[in-house]
């Protein structure tokens, strides 16, 4: 048997190493159009920023080790230039000349290429896509003497690279066309965020498109839509990219209604010897129940690996995707899970959200940090849909639960019964992911009734209706939601009586709790009353630090 691999990287090199394990006897060629095989292009910004120290690090796998370890014929700077499925061969490019190789098996892990906007001053010297090791290098050869720099894009690249520019000491600047930051986060997650990076010295732009790039000799300034020109001595354009699927396409393999190569869940796709992996594939979607396209790493790997086997001859699934991700920008962190709330709108599910800010670790252990998590749930079952969480310590380890626990199909009611390691250090008795489960576990009991920030501001619109604010003198004077009554939580058995009974009442204060036992109150003594859920931290998305 052969098999080809065209790409190496995260599903071609997975793909490739798992296939030996299958077959020993088979010959297996990855053909990869750049010089290196397998990097960690996730580390780019790292390498950047200095954090990974040597461009060796990044290069993960090399063709020499995949010969001497799995006997794998390994040819970088090999193009792939069409591929012929009645004959069941490829035609190859390298510096000689075009050739053709024969298959038995192919796979297909050719990945992205970056967005580049066709604006004036796009190649002028100083320029960046960062989206290859040389790339990488070549940026980091040429900070010397950068004062300014702007990165164009506030997604995952985006903000890893502006924080590694600021690292380096450089005034830096993101801009982005939505108004938001994290686009793939609810809108309110960019809150927080957008503060962060401001404080930290960061100039963010948002809601203003990249016209052009001027200088003479090399990049000197950058023209935004809203007119604002910036200055920058070195520009990172990180809008995205799109799937190389030009190969695929001109050989007549099915694309998907997600715009991704469509494969079932052996890898394969509608050509029966032709595998595909990675970012030009499209997955299930384990909690949408449709086809979508969501590159990252961890799937590519899954993926590959997948793909490697059967195409050797083996029996591997790949099930599907949560798009789990993970994003650290300066000091705090940005994970999610599963649908956010817009995604359950758009879905038509009958769901709530809740919010529920937590300590990281016991309060009374040094060094406790806020998070906030916000949990979208389906109505009647407490079925997990998705969960965001922003917060600067312990971020990866709840997200890391409440993706399993989507995976596995649990319930709000199962994460109240959750059995997680305790320890002061380490996380409380009552762990965030409990605190979360409880509260959302408390609306489907009907035990509490909750109202998001948005809907209290469209019920206030609406009619009439009195806010209550539970907290300490102190609390209210730092800040209060514009129109609320101050009545301290210990004061309320004693002057309840001073609120309208025919008028709803919002209850909040700082995090969920103390108004939780107002709401229960107020609702025994007659009062039609809400919690606002996540409190005043969740109303202006304030994470304390």
């Amino acid at each position: 048997m052969k098999i080809i691999v065209v790409g190496g990287v995260a599903a071609g090199a997975s793909a490739a190493v798992k296939a030996r394990r299958v077959n020993e006897e088979a010959e297996i060629i990855i053909f990869e159009k750049g010089p290196y095989v397998s990097f960690a292009n996730c580390g780019l910004p790292y390498y950047v920023g200095g954090d990974i120290k040597g461009e060796g690090n990044l290069l993960l796998v090399t063709p020499q080790l995949f010969k001497d370890r799995f006997n794998i014929d390994v040819r970088v700077n090999h193009e792939v230039l069409k591929i012929l499925p009645e004959e069941k061969a490829v035609e190859v490019q390298n510096e000689e000349g075009v050739f053709r190789e024969g298959y038995d098996k192919l796979i297909l892990a050719p990945g992205s290429k970056p967005v580049v906007p066709k604006l004036p001053g796009i190649e002028l010297p100083g320029v960046y896509n960062l989206f290859t090791v040389d790339e990488a290098v070549k940026v980091r050869q040429n900070l010397d003497g950068v004062k300014s720099a702007v990165v164009v894009g506030g997604g995952f690249i985006g903000l890893e690279t502006a924080e590694a520019f600021h690292k380096q000491g450089i005034k830096t600047a993101i801009v982005e066309l939505a108004p938001q930051l994290a686009a793939g986060f609810d809108p309110e997650f960019s809150i927080p965020l957008e503060r962060h990076l401001q404080e930290k010295g960061i100039d963010v732009k948002l809601g203003a498109a990249l016209t052009a790039i001027h200088g003479s000799a090399r990049v000197e300034e950058v023209e935004l839509s809203n007119g604002d020109r910036i200055a920058a001595d070195l520009v990172v354009v990180a809008i995205g990219s799109n799937p190389q699927l030009a190969l695929a396409k001109n050989s007549g393999l099915r694309i998907g209604e997600s715009g991704g190569l469509a494969v079932d869940a052996t890898m394969q796709t509608s050509q029966p010897d032709i595998y595909a992996a990675g970012d030009i594939v499209e997955s299930l979607h384990l909690v949408a129940k449709q086809m979508v396209r969501i590159p990252l790493a961890g799937s590519a790997n899954k993926q590959g690996r997948v793909a490697g086997a059967n195409a050797a001859g083996g029996k591997l699934l790949f099930k599907g995707v949560q798009g789990t991700s993970i994003l650290k920008a300066c000091d705090i962190t940005l994970a999610r899970t599963g649908l956010t709330e817009g995604q359950a709108k758009e879905l038509g599910r009958k769901f709530f959200v809740c919010y529920s800010p937590s300590l990281h670790h016991a309060g009374y252990y040094p060094g406790a940090r806020w998070m906030i998590c916000k949990m979208v749930v389906e109505e009647f079952t407490g079925r997990i849909l998705g969960a965001q969480i922003i917060g600067w310590e312990g971020v990866d380890k709840r997200i890391d639960v409440l993706s399993t626990a989507i995976y596995a199909g649990l319930t709000v009611f199962d994460l109240e019964n959750l059995d997680l390691a305790y320890a002061p250090p380490f996380g409380s008795a009552r762990d965030p992911v409990f605190i979360a489960g409880m509260i959302a576990s408390n609306v489907i009991r009907h035990e509490g009734r909750i109202i998001t920030p948005r809907q209290l501001d469209d019920l206030r619109t609406a009619e009439d209706i009195t806010i209550l604010d539970c907290r300490t003198k102190e609390e209210y004077a730092r800040g209060h939601i514009e129109g609320a009554i101050h009545m301290p939580l210990d004061e309320l058995r004693s002057r309840y009586q001073e609120l309208d009974p025919d008028k709803k009442v919002v209850t909040y204060c700082g995090i969920g709790y103390r108004a939780y036992l107002s709401f229960r109150f107020l609702l025994l003594k007659g009062f039609y009353v809400y919690n606002l859920t996540g409190g005043y931290a969740s109303y202006t998305m304030s994470i304390p630090g």
